[in-house]
């Protein structure tokens, strides 16, 4: 039985980094209601609100986006958050990436989705994420 005065559970948190405004918006509207979600128009932004908010369960970043790319930050973000689930969105297929020497085994990408993705699969994927994440959590 739980206690009425106790406080809802929190959110896990969720960052989304992409330079079109547009593709932050659907992403918000599509997660909003499942996790508490922080928005980046690009990578050095998403690093700040990291440096701010904390740990974040899980990041969906683009790929292709001025000043760094998105494997570049999430390969940032390894050292500062093990932990968190990194999922890339980019215009290539995972071997046309790797094609491209970008290193993806370094950026520890959990899941790459070719964009435009479809929102269901794109659902499945960021279940699996926080089932990975409380996974991990559960076994430090």
């Amino acid at each position: 039985m739980t206690d009425s005065n106790s406080p809802p559970p929190a959110k896990m948190k969720l960052l989304l980094v992409d330079d079109e405004p547009h593709n932050l918006d659907l992403l918000y509207r599509t997660f909003r209601r499942q996790f508490q979600i922080f928005k980046a128009e690009s990578a050095m932004n998403a690093l700040e609100i990291m440096e701010t908010e904390g740990e974040m369960a899980v990041i969906i970043s683009d790929h292709f986006m001025p000043e760094m790319n998105g494997i570049e930050f999430l390969s940032k973000t390894i050292t500062i958050f093990p932990d968190t689930i990194r999922i890339l969105l980019s215009g290539l297929g995972e071997e046309e990436l790797e094609s491209t020497g970008e290193t993806i085994k370094d950026a520890e990408i959990f899941k790459i989705l070719t964009k435009p993705c479809n929102i269901d699969e794109l659902k499945n994927v960021m279940q699996e994420a926080v089932e990975a994440y409380q996974t991990q959590k559960e076994n430090k």
